[in-house]
């Protein structure tokens, strides 16, 4: 399995390419603006088809490409249902879009919750319910592959914001300790925005939300 980190969009959020040469297969995760005319040429080096597109949440920088992606694709739409109207009603974020934004809705395939199993490139795969930074926030496990891609939940030494509609700090601080922390610490984490990090240095050091 092959991983490209590509930041894209106006504020450079992170999409996951993930292909899998021998099966001709791959699944992108996030896709912010601009995202298809990057992978574009990865899937073709790659002969992939792009079989999913894995929302963590539904925030519009993680979602403006979505649409773009999915009328060149076909790829199926996987996310949590919690943030079904952000996703397929993304007006309701209008006062909080930059500007002369318009993001297309998207309809979603499969709906997604805590604990559920997905066989993806030859993997099996977990999704884990994280809200907090939004109703919706997924995480996507890979325990074979010791990596976790977890949106805007937590960064290297940060978490996501709980300011926007939706956000609590509360209950993202439950979800970092219940949902991550429980992860392996060697597990690798991606984040939507920033530098990969890992669950041992979070829980070493992550000044907003300790271990205990």
């Amino acid at each position: 399995m092959r991983l490209r980190v590509l930041p894209s969009g106006l504020i450079q959020t992170n999409a996951y390419l993930l292909t899998e040469p021998a099966r001709g297969e791959a699944v992108l995760v996030d896709a912010p603006g601009g995202i298809w005319e990057k992978i574009q040429p990865l899937l073709a080096a790659d002969n992939c088809r792009l079989a999913e597109l894995w929302l963590t949440h539904g925030h519009w920088d993680h979602t403006q490409g979505a649409a773009e992606v999915v009328r060149q694709t076909g790829a199926k739409v996987s996310a949590h249902r919690a943030d079904q109207p952000l996703i397929e009603t993304p007006e309701v974020m209008e006062e909080y879009l930059p500007v002369g934004l318009v993001i297309e809705p998207v309809k979603v395939d499969r709906w997604l919750g805590q604990g559920d199993r997905l066989d993806a490139l030859g993997t099996a795969v977990e999704a884990r319910h994280v809200p907090g930074h939004c109703p919706g926030n997924l995480l996507f496990y890979f325990p074979a592959q010791a990596a976790a891609f977890v949106g805007d939940a937590i960064f290297a030494g940060s978490i996501g914001r709980t300011d926007l509609p939706g956000g609590d700090f509360s209950q993202l601080e439950r979800s970092i300790r219940g949902q991550i922390y429980t992860l392996p610490d060697a597990t690798r984490l991606y984040p939507g925005h920033g530098d990969a990090t890992t669950v041992a240095d979070e829980k070493a050091g992550n000044p907003y939300v300790s271990e205990a």
